[in-house]
């Protein structure tokens, strides 16, 4: 007989799905969209719909491993966890807490879990923790420049827009639950339009494609700005909740429309009719990540904050410059808010570990991430790990970074999930409940730190389940607020702190209660490499999430380039794509769509199997926010010399 039970889907996604997983015999069979989940409506992506074959894969790590001779080796836990704390005690009594590394990704988004994890290692030292975010670590400094805070409204608030810019968002893969909403503005009278430099599915979804230069996202904002100011499109009221409103006008006025639209690959009157958009509002910019991905990222989301505040597109329905939820201000913190004695800058994660002296780096712990692979600088990332003391990794397969570590800890899947759950593509929280228990053998990360803070003596850190640890979390905020953690198990509910139209009344948190508009262009990208001529874009795949593949990973790169730019290789062909870094071999896929001068690869490809673009894109940071330039890689394609 079966039984259905729901979770969330507590994956690095903006969604945060709601699951129904079919039970039969102790065994999950099938695994379905929540109905009644009001974003998920029903269907899930390809990712998690193929979930089970990760969930029951043979290659599941179900023991610790430790490094014996040179080899990992299956190990009690009672052997790993004496190991690693007699080795973290021993480091902190020679060298200090700062010798320790705690370093946490975003491969599960649960609360519990996270603050498990930074709790141990705040009242262990506290330990060196890591700083910027290569994600979104440009845009959200942006907006929060900007706007004092970096937030969306109600999802639902995009059927009121009249015009919705699909900014360098690909909504097919990244937002696929964003779509039914879309399409529901779309009939409601909505034009959508897509700017971006690649050609993808979204495009299907879309009146209006705009195919600009990579990296010319500024120049087009800044031509688009210069035409509102020209045609006296600037929102009546702007003088009083907008600063520095001249700085920004003479910024625009620091080129031509037409010298903006030639940096942009745009034409000028492509540009005056997405100004035209704006003026004829409510106009909502759905923003990208990855186009923070770049130098100039912090300066881009600026200038499409600056159109949308200087339209009118703030504060009022259906408008708004969409970049991120902010997901977790509804639930307490466990954290003390310790200062840490050294930070470790995430996109320079390998150069500074191996540069850090007095006292060096020792041991790194990870949770929640696999560095090497979703670094850039591959090369750089797994050298640090090689050469360090102890290198402990939780994961429940033996990732690229797991298999250069000391000891790996096997931990619980998002199906095994006992926890919290805000999205960052929309409003909605709920909690997560294991719908089976997790294999023998196999811990949550609250498990694991609590049997280690026992053994290194940590007797403040919390022995309690980690219902009671949601309590906890909840009762801070949201009980206030009427929802009690049976709420939240019941079925996903609305932040109640979020605002159905963010800054209405155009109020906004900055220190002044105006937005702050960007006065200051960024170092301009060079148009064109001769030596290096394509842009190298590693980008989401609906069959990965970042290095966790639905399917079998790929064992061969996949180069989609157009065929006029592809060095003479035809479809089909082996080649080296080569960086300034270093190369890597491809197979060559044409595609007349793209532009000559991009070059694409998926993203989350295995660095042991020659297949991340990481193995060859530079660590280098973002202008705002400490994020990394991931796009800023330029590339060549030479033929396969086997």
């Amino acid at each position: 007989m079966s039984e259905i039970r729901r979770t969330l889907c507590n994956r690095d996604c903006p969604d945060a799905c709601g699951i129904e997983a079919t039970i039969e015999a102790g065994r999950i069979v099938k695994l379905r969209g929540e109905r009644a989940h009001p974003v998920t409506d029903g269907f899930l992506c390809f990712r998690t719909n193929q979930f089970l074959r990760s969930q029951y894969a043979p290659d599941r790590l179900t023991a610790p491993l430790l490094r014996k001779d040179g080899h990992l080796e299956p190990v009690t836990w009672h052997e790993a966890l004496g190991f690693i704390a007699e080795r973290l005690l021993a480091i902190r009594a020679e060298s200090g807490p700062a010798a320790i590394l705690h370093y946490r990704s975003g491969g599960t988004l649960g609360i519990v879990a996270s603050q498990a994890s930074e709790l141990f290692f705040e009242q262990f030292g506290p330990t060196a923790v890591k700083r910027g975010d290569i994600c979104t670590g440009a845009g959200e400094a942006a907006q929060e420049a900007d706007f004092g805070v970096s937030d969306s409204g109600e999802l639902r608030e995009l059927e009121r827009a009249r015009h919705v810019l699909l900014w360098g968002k690909n909504v097919v893969t990244s937002s696929p639950h964003t779509i039914p909403v879309l399409k529901r503005a779309q009939a409601n009278g909505a034009k959508l339009v897509m700017i971006d430099p690649v050609h993808h599915r979204s495009r299907e979804l879309c009146d209006t494609y705009v195919q600009l230069r990579p990296a010319g996202d500024f120049a087009l904002a800044m031509g688009i700005l210069r035409l509102v100011f020209e045609h006296g499109w600037v929102a009546p009221d702007a003088e009083t909740y907008c600063q520095g409103l001249a700085g920004l006008r003479a910024l625009a006025w620091r080129k031509t429309v037409a010298e903006w639209c030639h940096d942009s690959d745009v034409s000028e009157a492509t540009a005056l009719a997405l100004a035209t958009r704006l003026h004829d509002g409510p106009t909502t910019i759905l923003v990208g990540w990855g186009m923070a991905r770049r130098a100039n990222g912090g300066a881009i989301v600026r200038a499409l904050d600056a159109l949308a505040a200087v339209t009118g597109n703030v504060g009022i329905p259906g408008a708004g410059v969409s970049y991120y939820f902010r997901r977790r201000r509804a639930f307490g913190s466990l954290l003390a808010g310790l200062e840490p004695p050294r930070t470790i800058s995430e996109p320079l994660f390998g150069h500074e570990i191996l540069a850090a002296r007095s006292p060096e780096i020792r041991a790194v712990w990870i949770t929640a991430g696999n560095p090497v692979a979703m670094l850039p600088d591959s090369r750089s990332v797994a050298q640090a790990l090689k050469t360090r003391e102890l290198v402990v990794v939780t994961d429940r397969w033996l990732s690229d970074t797991a298999a250069l570590a000391t000891v790996v800890l096997p931990v619980n899947t998002l199906l095994e999930a006992d926890d919290l759950l805000g999205a960052y593509g929309h409003h909605q929280l709920g909690a997560t409940v294991p719908v089976v228990p997790p294999p023998a053998g196999v811990k949550s990360d609250l498990e694991i730190f609590q049997a280690l803070a026992e053994r290194v003596g940590q007797r403040e850190y919390p022995q309690c389940s980690a219902r009671e640890l949601k309590e906890r979390l909840v009762s801070q905020v949201l009980l206030k607020n009427g929802i009690s953690l049976a709420t939240l198990e019941a079925g996903v509910v609305p932040n109640p702190l979020a605002a159905r139209v963010l800054f209405e009344g155009r109020k906004f948190p900055t220190a002044d209660g105006k937005v702050q508009l960007i006065t200051e262009g960024p170092c301009e990208p060079a148009l064109s490499d001769e030596a290096f001529p394509l842009w190298l874009m590693s980008l989401s795949t609906p069959k990965s999430q970042a290095s966790q593949w639905a399917k079998a990973p790929p064992e061969l790169l996949l180069a989609t380039v157009h065929p006029a730019a592809a060095n003479g290789l035809r479809h089909g062909d082996l080649a080296w794509l080569e960086s300034r870094l270093g190369r890597i071999k491809v197979q060559i896929v044409h595609d007349a769509l793209q532009r000559q001068d991009v070059l694409l690869v998926p993203k989350g490809g295995h660095y042991r199997n020659g297949c991340s673009a990481n193995a060859i894109t530079t660590a280098r940071l973002t202008d705002v926010g400490e994020g990394a330039a991931l796009y800023d890689e330029r590339v060549r394609l030479l033929a396969f010399d086997a």
